[in-house]
């Protein structure tokens, strides 16, 4: 079996830098043990989103790693990315075809109530961890598998992609400009659509083992995810001809503007908001013509009303146009996603979290993606180094398990 990347007393110096288990409050999940054999995003954040509510999750990977940890990073030991889809997760390194890791990890499938991996169909049977293999091991079991495409099919076996998916399912050509080519959207956000599935799709099971006794097979695609944030646009009326327009954006003067200094998004659909965009940038004469008195008038009239307002908008800054509109007119400056972390309502909503890592040091992330009144769950800790927590995991395979 592989050692560990790091000794026991890494361990004991993570759980001197968090609340003892007795003192921390429990989640809505405390005392679910959940297996996470996934990789890159999808699966393994899903987990994550577990391990906010409490569950117990325990990283498995092989002894090359995860392969987001070899992602580019500006950190120069660790993977940003990594970092930030693993927290609050014990780290154990196992080479299933290794027939005593194997068999560790059998032992821990016996008393588990998870197991999420984002192995290709054929793959989880042939190493011996299908879900009828561990069915008949633990009859309780949740068995989530992540795919690109789902367990049958003609494409069930091709490796799958976020970007790979987004330009397969029409998401490149609509977030692409009118007349122009298809775009990405980076930021992983069919893989990330794809881990919510994943958290809601094994609570959902969880809450129906309560009432059978049994587990059952979960199946999450990205397939699957990326139709599901476009469900607006999945529909097709008898008689409908199929290249109509699917475009969800309303147009007119709703989407991003330049200001004197920076950009602003604006969205002004409705009368109300309409009307208060003309007042305070003195635009009061669009608001009293008939001629964009409706949304479908403002988005065919598009190009009467744009320069008027980009002229308007070169008075003020970007922050300052959001000031000014305050909560009459729904708008943002254009900022980077490091401005968040010290963002007022961030931090009010205690959104972001300290962590130490045995690597990284000291470090702050995202964390709290749900609040529960009454079940907040521990707090979170940094994500694992490789294999971290083997000896511990292995010496102590009973329930509740904290690290150290």
């Amino acid at each position: 079996m592989t050692s560990p990347a790091q000794p026991d007393s890494a361990v004991a110096q993570e759980s001197a830098n968090r609340p003892s288990a007795a003192r921390e409050p429990r989640g809505p999940l405390a005392d679910v043990r959940v297996l996470d054999l996934s990789a890159y995003i999808a699966g393994p954040y899903g987990c994550t989103l577990l391990a906010d509510q409490g569950a117990e999750v325990i990283k498995i990977e092989p002894p090359a790693g995860d392969n987001l940890r070899k992602y580019p990073s500006t950190l120069e030991h660790e993977s940003r990315a990594f970092l930030g889809v693993n927290r609050s997760k014990l780290g154990l390194m196992l080479d299933l075809k290794q027939p005593g890791d194997l068999a560790v990890l059998l032992d821990l499938v016996r008393t588990s109530d998870v197991l999420v991996h984002n192995f290709r169909p054929s793959v989880a049977p042939r190493l011996g961890i299908g879900f009828e293999q561990l069915q008949a091991l633990n009859p309780r079991l949740i068995y989530c598998a992540v795919s690109g495409y789902g367990e049958t099919g003609p494409l069930a076996e091709k490796a799958g992609y976020d970007q790979v998916l987004q330009t397969m399912t029409g998401m490149a050509v609509e977030q692409g400009k009118p007349g122009g080519p298809p775009e990405i959207l980076y930021g992983s956000v069919v893989d990330y659509y794809a881990a919510a599935l994943v958290a809601a799709g094994v609570s959902s099971a969880l809450y129906e083992r309560e009432k059978s006794g049994v587990g059952q097979f979960v199946g999450i695609s990205l397939m699957r995810a990326a139709l599901t944030m476009q469900s607006a646009r999945l529909i097709w009326a008898e008689g409908e001809p199929k290249d109509i327009s699917r475009d969800m954006r309303s147009g007119g003067i709703t989407g991003i503007h330049p200001t004197r200094e920076g950009h602003l998004y604006i969205s002004a659909n409705t009368p109300h908001f309409w009307s208060a965009l003309c007042e305070k940038t003195g635009l009061t004469a669009l608001s009293a013509n008939e001629r964009y008195d409706s949304m479908k008038k403002r988005a065919q009239h598009a190009s009467e009303i744009i320069p008027q307002l980009h002229a308007a908008l070169q008075a003020k800054s970007a922050l300052e146009w959001e000031t000014l509109f305050g909560e009459d007119v729904p708008c943002s400056a254009a900022r980077n996603v490091a401005d968040m972390f010290d963002h007022p309502q961030v931090a009010v909503q205690d959104m972001i979290a300290d962590f130490t890592h045995p690597i990284a040091g000291h470090y702050r992330g995202f964390t709290r993606p749900i609040q529960f009144g009454r079940t907040p769950g521990p707090a979170p800790f940094a994500a694992p180094t490789l294999g971290q927590h083997t000896e511990t995991v292995l010496r102590q395979n009973r329930k509740p398990m904290l690290p150290g």
